[in-house]
């Protein structure tokens, strides 16, 4: 399926559902940052001011329930298999979009917020280490590419098509916080619907730990002590920055748009949301071009150096947002081209690097470290960008995520040589 070089047990239909989880779990994670201002501005009433402090705040208590429970996950994966975890993290997804736009407060969005982030750190776990079983180490780089491409469509939909809800039911007739209450309830039975098909397609058995009675502690330390191998090192330091740079294009960079759009070009927010989706869509739209191209390139180079360039291209696009003054303008566009580029780069080499470096009864406990890594990523780049955005510049998140990159393109350049696949994938390419 796709040229992809399946492992016993898995069929065609397998391959499918773990790529139609890409699709589905990356939009749904997409679509609730991304119409956040919306939720913000229109149903809460926040002021200009509050909303870089708000955002910072709701992604860090994110961040708090994600840190708090990948560890947890990967070893569950481990112990029980993927596919429980997978549909599990749907549904907390569903059920947390569902209410958000009901929340009458800050303290229930952030509660809401929480719940979303557990469904969050599910389905990271489960699409990085079901894309991993499902496919032998040859072919792995091209599996992470498809998964990108399939994810980055998920994406575009979320950004130009389901955050334009609220906006098109407001032009039918509805009141802004109806419009928004609808468009969430939507999406939210949408995913539901898209569990209860993978229940039913996602291989019953890969990823269930041989030992079932290895104590979940026992596991994640394992995948902490694989921090040892300068390969999982490397993996796991390129994850603390893409999936910061992730929230910060779901987040910072809407927010960023929207804000500029209404104070000085005096848009609605409606049509502030909507520049702003069509501006984020240029991102995922390289995206879904570059994750194959990146696929490509880890099957046919030595995947540590695949990482280091994506994380180069990734840095250099962060750190360009200082030089934009207009995010409306063209400049913004070639920026958020290239930060797709980069963040997808970064996503898609990662991943085949850490499966080819750890045995596979402990990849979903490594994979759970890895995601762990990045959300104290998110933690950080989110928490003091959100202060830096109202303090100095909406492009402070971005330039901070960019030197953090530049950090580890330089460890990478200095472990590099250092690395070496574990005996399992050198079988498989045997």
């Amino acid at each position: 399926m796709l040229g992809l070089h399946a492992a016993p047990g898995i069929s065609k239909t397998n391959l499918w559902a773990c790529m139609g989880l890409g699709f589905l779990g990356t939009a749904v994670i997409t679509f609730l940052p991304a119409g956040q201002p919306y939720i913000l501005s229109e149903v809460l009433g926040l002021s200009s001011d509050e909303l870089g402090r708000t955002t910072g705040t709701l992604q860090i208590a994110a961040e708090v329930a994600l840190i708090l429970s990948l560890l947890w996950y990967g070893a569950l994966a481990d112990r029980i298999g993927r596919r429980p975890i997978a549909v599990a993290g749907l549904v907390l997804c569903a059920v947390g979009a569902a209410l958000y736009p009901f929340a009458g407060n800050t303290v229930v969005l952030i509660a809401l917020r929480v719940v979303f982030a557990l469904g969050i750190a599910a389905l990271h776990v489960t699409m990085s280490a079901i894309t991993a079983d499902y496919v032998r180490d040859p072919a792995r780089g091209k599996a992470y590419g498809w998964l990108g491409l399939f994810s980055g469509v998920g994406a575009m939909i979320a950004v130009l098509v389901l955050v334009r809800l609220p906006n098109m039911l407001e032009k039918g007739g509805m009141d802004p916080t109806a419009a928004a209450r609808a468009g969430f309830l939507v999406v939210a039975a949408l995913v539901l619907l898209g569990a209860l098909a993978l229940r039913f397609t996602l291989s019953p058995s890969w990823g269930v730990d041989e030992t079932p009675r290895t104590p979940l502690p026992q596991l994640i330390a394992e995948g902490v002590r694989l921090a040892r191998d300068p390969g999982v090192a490397l993996s796991y330091a390129a994850s603390f920055v893409a999936r910061a740079d992730l929230a910060l294009v779901a987040s910072f960079l809407s927010l960023w748009i929207v804000d500029y759009a209404k104070a000085v070009r005096g848009m609605s927010a409606t049509e502030a949301l909507a520049k702003s989706g069509a501006i984020v869509g240029i991102a995922y739209t390289v995206i879904v071009v570059g994750a194959p191209l990146f696929g490509w390139l880890g099957d046919r180079m030595r995947r540590e150096n695949v990482v280091i360039l994506a994380q180069a291209v990734a840095a250099a696009a962060y750190l360009s947002t200082l030089l934009v003054s207009d995010p409306l303008g063209p400049g913004m566009m070639l920026v958020a081209a290239f930060i797709g580029l980069g963040e997808i780069g970064v996503i898609t080499t990662a991943g085949p690097l850490l499966a080819q470096q750890v045995p596979a009864r402990y990849r979903g406990s490594s994979f759970g470290v890895q995601l762990l890594c990045g959300a104290v990523g998110i933690f950080i780049v989110s928490g003091v960008g959100g202060w830096l955005y109202d303090l100095w510049r909406p492009a402070a998140p971005f330039a901070l995520s960019g030197a953090c990159g530049v950090l580890v393109v330089l460890f990478g350049l200095a472990v590099r040589r250092r690395v070496t696949p574990h005996e399992e994938a050198e079988r498989q390419v045997r």
